[in-house]
């Protein structure tokens, strides 16, 4: 079941992506002059919708962008590298949590690297 409520979730991602332009709203989509503009522009271009979907479970306990309030470690201004590795050594048990070695068994490797992504990308561009 959870693999299944993976896959209508990164679907869902794609068909909005594709339904609305980068930095826009649905109604600009059709628009022939309408171009997205400046960070958004940019940041478009580098974010996996996939890996938007797959972060927002984080969210729930890092705080909305991974800026955590409270004794959770903040994931906003953390790089790629940092959070793909932190997640691995949860994962593998190389790094002891009771909760994020869980979270982490629950990712392939290729999940884990687009949540790395997404997050490594929001200090970037802001």
């Amino acid at each position: 079941m959870t693999a299944n409520l993976r896959m209508w979730l990164t679907a869902c991602a794609f068909s909005a992506a594709a339904l609305v332009p980068a930095g826009g709203s649905a109604v600009a989509a059709g628009s022939a002059t309408h171009k997205p503009v400046g960070q958004s522009a940019a940041r478009a271009a580098e974010v996996n919708p996939r890996g938007l979907v797959l972060s927002l479970s984080c969210t729930s306990c890092h705080g909305t962008d991974g800026k955590s309030v409270g004794i959770i470690p903040p994931i906003y201004g953390r790089s790629k590298d940092y959070i793909e590795k932190a997640m691995l050594d949860f994962k593998s048990g190389a790094r002891y949590s009771t909760v994020m070695s869980r979270h982490a068994k629950g990712y392939s490797d290729d999940e884990i690297r687009l949540i790395a992504e997404y997050f490594g990308s929001l200090s970037r561009n802001k």
